[in-house]
């Protein structure tokens, strides 16, 4: 009788149309025993959790719907996985006793487990049930494209089709803009009718690759609601915002790919394209061309998803925007950008520049006259619409590869008077700041890809501080201040090199990220404040090849990271986001696995709570117990305050907290704790 269910579930769902959460008639929760170890994660089962109350046949019945079967209890982590997980639901739903259908030993018998264990039951009683996970491992992939994992979600006047993998649903390439004319300010998707979410949208124009219609974001979801869900059940929503210099980069990285962070913290991700480079942020002096489609775009993406999350199981209410580089220079933005207020909650802005040289731009906001005189007139000389009688239209005939290659192709923030009205993030209390908790953060040696060539041999320590782009004045005085010596090795331009990395890390990241959270304590700028800065990395971005990649030994053939090595720009996104190891990366040393799990934990928790500590409650039910040895061990992160003793958090291994670093040179360098008042 059971197996004839199955097989009606089964030949209804051949013929029928794909299944939805409101479909099978239950909310679908996605669970996954996620410990970020690759190599086993195949052999981990997850299920989909059906919440309604059904006989068993009905239970079998419902899974078949979804081309699943009641959960087997014989895979390799079985045992450990289900423990973990069911003392979740209770931590979540706070019922000690609850039993869930699985798949029954014997044919004749039904049984259910829960944390008491499996148990054999009244087949006619009412019970949840879980669901077998069948769907391949495929991170940072566009997934199968087999029907038999496809699942679809209604959302006002749209019916998204998606699908799953072995971490997550997932939507992928889902548009959240209007179709728009190059450079006008795009409006959140208006039509109606069924959206194919399979495949990712293609990245923005940038050099090399791009088109124009571009503005897709990316789900990744652990809960998909059968009806209008209560805020209680609705996850938390973490929305990237990539980096790229405002120039290149797209939501579909496979660096960046949300399924860990959604499986291991059950919590969504919304990852997006927005406009780059000429077509992002290009500004004119006519009145209209006001540049910030970019940002725009963002805050288009946010709009979007404060009409459709929640049915993608996201808390509209509870919406975290990340990034990093220009990635955090956008949230360091929309901190500032009125328009943008109350669609996020939480900010995290990683590596954020800001200070001398090619970081003033990203923080301190040309008006439009100014970026005009720097990169559009240029730009318009150079694509010769120069003599037109109308620039814009002239422009607007000029292909997107060719604006985008433009020597001076606009790629800056300006003050348009609507999305950005400062010409900074005001930290003093007086301008427009977002109500938010927020993180900022920095790498070690953010500075490194950003001091100019490596040095040879002939290359004076002023010469190489002066690629950076400082005068020779300044250098002088950074030289014979004493505040940075040339360590003592025996290689002149590794040495040398040393210097100038530290100096741009100071004058270009750290000295102005701990002044931004020093005068946004003093002011109460916003509802919480964190810090930290990266002493442990993965890569990262690399115009100097070789230089962030600790030395390889035959004990660590894939590099020693215990061996000193520069702790490069973007060297922390393998680990916030969880996907180490999935791009045919290997861990270096049991440390790169540990290290990740914290930082994942420490991530979500503030998505979670704006508090970057994961409580002690939280992780004993999910049984991680690397991120609670680790909290044991070292401590908790401190909150930025007035008084803090010991306000920055050190990301390493071991965790530490410290006092704000390098003060005494960032007083030389102009950018003292004061900066901003």
């Amino acid at each position: 009788m059971l197996a004839l269910a199955l097989l009606m579930a089964l030949g209804l769902r051949q013929a029928g149309a794909t299944p939805s959460a409101t479909s099978v008639g239950s909310d679908l929760t996605f669970l996954f025993q996620n410990d970020l170890n690759w190599p086993t994660a195949q052999d981990h089962n997850g299920t989909i959790l059906i919440s309604k109350l059904n006989t068993n046949a009905e239970a079998l019945a419902t899974c078949g719907q979804l081309y699943e079967t009641l959960l087997p209890t014989n895979g390799t982590y079985f045992q450990s996985d289900i423990a973990d997980l069911l003392r979740y639901l209770v931590y979540d739903g706070g019922v000690t006793t609850q039993q869930y259908w699985i798949e029954s030993s014997s044919a004749t018998e039904c049984e259910a487990i829960s944390l008491e264990g499996v148990a054999t039951v009244n087949c006619d009683d009412q019970l949840p049930a879980f669901c077998s996970q069948s769907a391949p491992y495929q991170p940072n992939t566009e997934t199968d494209m087999s029907t038999q994992y496809q699942v679809e979600v209604t959302s006002g006047d749209l019916t998204i089709l998606g699908t799953r993998d072995h971490l997550s649903f997932r939507f992928i390439g889902i548009p959240y803009a209007d179709p728009y004319e190059r450079f006008t300010y795009s409006s959140v998707y208006s039509s109606a009718g069924s959206l194919s979410a399979l495949a990712y949208g293609s990245p923005c124009v940038q050099i090399g690759y791009g088109s124009e219609d571009c503005l897709y974001l990316n789900i990744q979801t652990p809960y998909l609601p059968a009806s209008t869900a209560s805020s209680e059940s609705l996850r938390p929503v973490m929305f990237w915002i990539h980096g790229g210099a405002y120039t290149s980069g797209e939501g579909s990285d496979g660096i960046f790919d949300g399924g860990n962070i959604a499986s291991r913290s059950d919590i969504v991700v919304v990852t997006i394209n927005y406009r780059l480079s000429t077509l992002g942020f290009l500004a004119l002096e006519d009145g209209v061309t006001n540049g910030n489609f970019g940002i725009a775009d963002q805050i288009t993406a946010l709009r979007w998803v404060q009409e459709h999350i929640a049915d993608f199981g996201g808390d509209p209410s509870r919406v975290t925007i990340f990034g990093q580089s220009a990635g955090a220079g956008s949230v360091r933005a929309l901190l500032a950008a009125s328009p943008a207020f109350g669609l996020f909650a939480g900010a995290i802005a990683q590596s954020n520049l800001d200070g001398f040289g090619y970081a003033d731009t990203y923080s301190n906001y040309y008006t439009i006259e100014q970026e005009y005189y720097v990169a559009a007139e240029p730009l318009i000389e150079y694509v010769n619409c120069t003599d037109s009688a109308d620039v814009l239209a002239c422009l607007r005939a000029v292909s997107a590869e060719t604006l985008v290659n433009a020597p001076t192709a606009p790629r800056y923030v300006v003050v348009d008077g609507t999305y950005i009205t400062t010409n900074q993030l005001e930290l003093d209390g007086q301008g427009p700041t977002a109500n938010a908790h927020v993180i900022f953060g920095w790498m070690r040696d953010d500075g490194t890809d950003f001091a100019g060539s490596y040095p040879t041999a002939n290359t004076t320590l002023a010469e190489s501080i002066m690629g950076i782009g400082l005068n020779e004045t300044y250098v002088n005085t950074i030289i014979n201040s004493g505040l940075f010596p040339v360590p003592e090795g025996t290689n002149y331009t590794l040495d040398i090199f040393n210097v100038t990395s530290r100096v741009a890390t100071d004058g270009e990241f750290r000295c102005l990220d701990q002044a931004t959270v020093v005068a946004a304590a003093k002011h109460n700028v916003f509802e919480s404040i964190y810090t930290y800065q990266f002493d442990k990395s993965y890569m990262g971005y690399e115009p100097i090849p070789g230089i962030c990649d600790p030395p390889a030994t035959e004990e660590y053939p894939y590099g020693d990271p215990n061996l000193p090595y520069f702790q490069c720009h973007s060297g922390e996104l393998y680990f916030t986001f969880g996907t180490l190891g999935q791009s045919a990366l290997p861990f270096r040393d049991w440390n790169d696995l540990y290290f990740s799990q914290y930082a994942v934990d420490a991530w979500s928790s503030f998505a979670r709570t704006y508090d970057p500590n994961p409580s002690s409650a939280y992780l004993t039910a999910r049984g991680y117990t690397n991120t609670t040895e680790a909290l044991a061990n070292y401590g908790l992160w401190e909150e930025v305050t007035t008084t803090s003793a010991t306000p920055l958090r050190i990301m390493d291994v071991p965790l530490m907290n410290s006092a704000y670093l390098d003060q005494e040179q960032c007083d030389l360098l102009g950018y003292p704790l004061t900066y901003y008042g």
